[in-house]
């Protein structure tokens, strides 16, 4: 059940918040403009890459590194093919997993790998094993971890993850947590943007910044909930199975990351679909059991004891403005049909990290608050 009553009590919400995770949220455009240094220091902006790659391989654990694989495939589109590595293993746990590289991977593929971690020994052996291929390794971790010195020994280049000093007390660090996000994205931001696979110079990730403060503004936790999208949405949520409708090709992405933090973050479950496809593909969901008005019950069953039935609410990302061609009458439409409620998030305008970066970081407060009001 969630406590309504906690999401407009900011200290309790800061008692709450073991994990750091609303100061995580808050502090997204500061851990860019971190990110961003740190990257122009390690030369980042002095490279002089010698074409494109023919493909983009991407590795790490969790779901951070998934979302940025994600991403970073969605920036880069046709100019080249981004493939995350998944890892295998007997457990989740940093020393179980390990990752191989595709047979034809050589030395005109790029290798990332991403990770808030950096003491996965199956990343420092993929790391090698891509270097005796002739790859070219870039690596995003923490410092003086064992995958900071396997690159090093590798002459493979090393970018620092931004870290802040409330991340050293969360060990092991949420991977979904905003503040992971940003810190392994940004630094890979600035170099396909040397390398010129995406557009996303100085410039911009400053304005990436910039319009996560913005967010953090309208979404902290002293801001009310009939003002606050962020606390609106996740008590929408409450009790509900967020069915996540998106529309455009960046909305993807952040409908994937929002169930995935709802996951680690909540607890809650929830179902990812894009428009158009999501109305033939959820149709038969929404008008079976849990549609808002089913109950295949007995009517006059006494319910006092029982726990509040768990119906669809159907919640549409759009990474554009209305108006035009879209599907978003035909959600609105099949959603309301079966009496299922729908809530909608459409980012102001901007360049397409920025409208990328806002639908991220509401979704991204609107899990936490109900991480922290459900007592996840």
């Amino acid at each position: 059940m969630l406590d309504d009553s906690l999401l407009d009590t900011p200290e309790a919400l800061a008692e709450a918040d073991r994990r750091a995770l609303l100061r995580g949220a808050a502090e997204a455009g500061a851990r860019v403009r971190t990110a961003a240094r740190l990257t122009a220091e390690a030369g980042v902006r002095d490279l002089k890459p010698d074409g494109r790659p023919r493909g983009i391989l991407i590795a790490g654990p969790g779901a951070a590194a998934t979302c940025v694989a994600d991403l970073l495939a969605t920036l880069a589109g046709a100019s080249c093919p981004v493939t995350r590595l998944a890892p295998t293993g007997v457990a989740p746990a940093a020393g179980a997993l390990r990752w191989d590289l595709p047979g034809w991977a050589g030395s005109v593929d790029l290798l990332l790998i991403a990770t808030p971690d950096g003491t996965e020994p199956g990343l420092a052996l993929l790391a090698e094993q891509a270097y005796r291929r002739g790859c070219t390794v870039v690596a995003v971790a923490p410092t003086r971890t064992p995958l900071a010195e396997a690159t090093g020994a590798s002459h493979s280049l090393f970018l620092p993850l931004a870290t802040a000093a409330y991340d050293q007390d969360a060990q092991p660090l949420t991977a979904s947590a905003p503040g992971v996000l940003w810190a392994l994205l940004t630094p890979l931001l600035a170099l396909l943007d040397r390398i010129g696979l995406i557009t996303a110079p100085a410039e911009t990730l400053e304005q990436v910044a910039d319009r996560l403060d913005h967010v953090a503004e309208r979404c902290g936790p002293a801001v009310a909930t009939y003002s606050n999208p962020a606390k609106t949405l996740a008590g929408e949520l409450a009790d509900a199975l967020p069915v996540i409708w998106t529309e455009g090709v960046s909305a993807g992405p952040a409908g994937r990351r929002f169930a995935a933090s709802l996951a680690e973050l909540a607890g809650r479950p929830a179902l990812v679909a894009e428009l158009p496809e999501a109305l033939a593909a959820h149709n038969a969901l929404l008008s079976g059991p849990l549609a808002a008005g089913a109950d295949p019950d007995d009517f006059f069953r006494d319910r006092v004891d029982d726990p509040p039935a768990l119906h669809a609410r159907v919640v549409l990302l759009r990474d554009r403005p209305s108006g035009g061609l879209s599907a978003a009458p035909a959600a609105r439409d099949l959603a309301l049909g079966h009496d299922t409620p729908i809530s909608e998030l459409d980012p102001e305008e901007g360049t397409e990290l920025e409208t990328l970066a806002e639908l991220i970081a509401i979704t991204d407060f609107a899990a936490v608050y109900l991480a922290l009001a459900s007592g996840a």
